[in-house]
């Protein structure tokens, strides 16, 4: 922008009334000031920031992507539209744009905590972790009484096994706010509950009726799970119970979809399918563990990486945004029946070699590397076809303690159908016939581990992953637990401590509350003592 081109008063005060439009949790009102400018004026870097904001509101990202692009366009040195770009991109799965966008956020993040806030999550993201907790410790630094960066911190902290201090910044935070909803459930999640103390406070604030769906549902699930605690067996489920009806409402799943979706995966990936020649990347890199959440594949991850020859990159998404992208799908939903079918004919060496080079940036520099999503299950038959040397683990579990442990657990934003007892079931059930139909076509070529084994007795079924890996045998691979990286899944507190088997059959705690999920199971056929 040329500095002879003042900016009329008008556009200034629209620009303000937007931002505060925004703030007030208006993006529509906030939009419309961003309009105004726009149409008289192309080159305001504050303008199209706005516009940005405004479809990050609206959970827009291609948009989002557009407007803080055009941000850095007309001012390069605008360090929270670079942060704001790096974690798009990362969103979208491209590490690498990510990384650049990261490397300019650093170089202009100036003394801006909000920027030095997302390039915590940025670095946090990328695997990168004690350089996150040095960004959001700069963010507390610089603004040391902003609850959400606070909390950011803290989680941090969590992540990388520093739970007394992650302890210490949540009740900062919560002297600032005592009401904060993430702070709580957070804090519930570091330790056993021994009294009644913080119970009593949560139950406190949800009693007021104040919150909205989604802050309630972290009020609930801390409760329910410092109620487990104490062995307060039914208050718990009832406050798992509220938790998941709170979140369930906040929520648009499409079951029809996902049934089409299944019988697409069935109906398309055949034997013949995978047996047909076809082109492939040899990189033999990455190690997949798949299979339902909260069924022990952070454990069994842990395991495998505490070897010297593996690196944990966390739960990539870039297979699945390699085959979107190779499909050129552009559905709303991030699975469905038209992507599964519309990836049979890919170019699968594309694909494999796509996969390797965007997860460059996270996979480490050892030999191997895991990818833990557990949703890779889906594309099991992509995979062998694409990377026919990569290793891929299974791990099953009682499928009622598997849904119940999915039940009592808040997701970010994966996992829709885990609000609904029979819902939950339903999907199951899809999960379970789908592995049934790879382990058919394919089971000479994943490996399925129970966790109830691993669990129960760890050393022989340790040593079988290592060895179906091909990998020589390191006893670190048994004190999984001493590991100092970082784990950024639901299991992050639990995989510090050594193998046990306190949650096998925890479900039985709450038989009468989850007959839903049991009958609904049974009536679709599924074995329940089987892992």
């Amino acid at each position: 922008m040329k500095k002879s081109q003042p900016i009329p008063l008008w556009m200034r005060d629209s620009l303000r009334e937007g931002f505060s439009h925004l703030q007030a949790g208006q993006p529509e009102k906030a939009a419309a000031c961003c309009q105004r400018v726009l149409v008289s004026r192309q080159d305001l870097p504050e303008a199209h920031f706005l516009v940005g904001l405004v479809a990050l509101e609206l959970e827009n990202r291609k948009v989002a992507i557009e407007a803080f692009g055009s941000v850095t366009r007309l001012d390069a040195a605008h360090g929270p539209a670079w942060a704001n770009l790096a974690r798009l991109f990362m969103m979208a799965g491209q590490p690498a744009r990510a990384d650049k966008a990261l490397e300019n956020a650093v170089k202009h993040a100036d003394n801006n905590p909000v920027v030095h806030d997302l390039i915590g999550l940025v670095s946090s993201m990328l695997g990168n972790d004690q350089e996150s907790l040095h960004w959001y410790g700069k963010a507390v630094a610089g603004a040391p009484d902003n609850v959400g960066f606070l909390v950011n911190y803290a989680n941090s902290q969590m992540h990388v096994g520093e739970l007394k201090e992650s302890a210490a910044t949540l009740r900062k935070a919560l002297a600032l706010s005592p009401g904060n909803a993430n702070a709580h459930w957070i804090l519930a999640g570091l330790s056993k509950a021994k009294d009644r103390k913080h119970v009593e406070e949560m139950q406190q604030f949800i009693a007021t009726g104040r919150y909205p769906a989604k802050a309630l549902a972290f009020l609930c699930y801390g409760l329910g799970k410092e109620l487990e605690d104490l062995e307060d067996w039914d208050a718990a489920f009832e406050a798992f119970a509220k938790g998941a009806d709170a979140r369930r409402s906040t929520i648009d799943y499409n079951e029809a979809a996902d049934e089409e979706m299944y019988e697409a995966l069935r109906r398309t990936y055949t034997q013949e399918w995978l047996e047909e020649p076809a082109s492939s990347c040899p990189s033999a890199a990455p190690i997949f563990i798949v299979g339902q959440p909260r069924t022990g594949t952070t454990l069994v991850e842990r395991v495998i990486t505490a070897h010297s020859m593996v690196h944990s990159a966390g739960e990539l998404k870039q297979l699945g945004n390699a085959v979107r992208r190779l499909t050129k799908y552009t559905g709303a939903s991030r699975f469905s029946a038209e992507l599964v079918e519309g990836a049979v004919r890919i170019d699968f060496e594309k694909l494999g070699n796509m996969y390797i080079e965007t997860s460059r940036t996270l996979a480490g520099d050892t030999p191997h590397f895991v990818d833990k999503l557990p949703l890779n299950y889906i594309y099991l038959p992509l995979i062998l076809k694409a990377l026919p040397n990569a290793k891929i683990i299974h791990l099953r579990r009682n499928p009622m303690d598997a849904c119940f442990s999915s039940y009592k657990q808040l997701f970010a934003d994966a996992y829709p159908h885990s609000y609904n007892q029979e819902e939950m079931a339903r999907h199951h059930a899809r999960y379970y016939r789908l592995m049934e139909t790879w382990r058919e076509r394919f089971g000479d070529r994943f490996l399925d581990v129970a966790y109830e084994d691993v669990a129960r007795d760890l050393e022989p079924n340790a040593r079988a992953l290592i060895k179906f890996l091909g990998l020589p045998w390191e006893d670190a691979c048994l004190e999984f637990h001493k590991q100092k990286t970082a784990v950024t899944t639901a299991s992050a507190v639990q995989v510090r401590q050594p193998a046990h088997t306190k949650s096998i059959g925890r479900w039985r705690r709450y038989e009468q509350q989850l007959a839903p999920t049991r009958r609904t199971l049974e009536s679709l056929g599924i074995p329940l003592e089987t892992a």
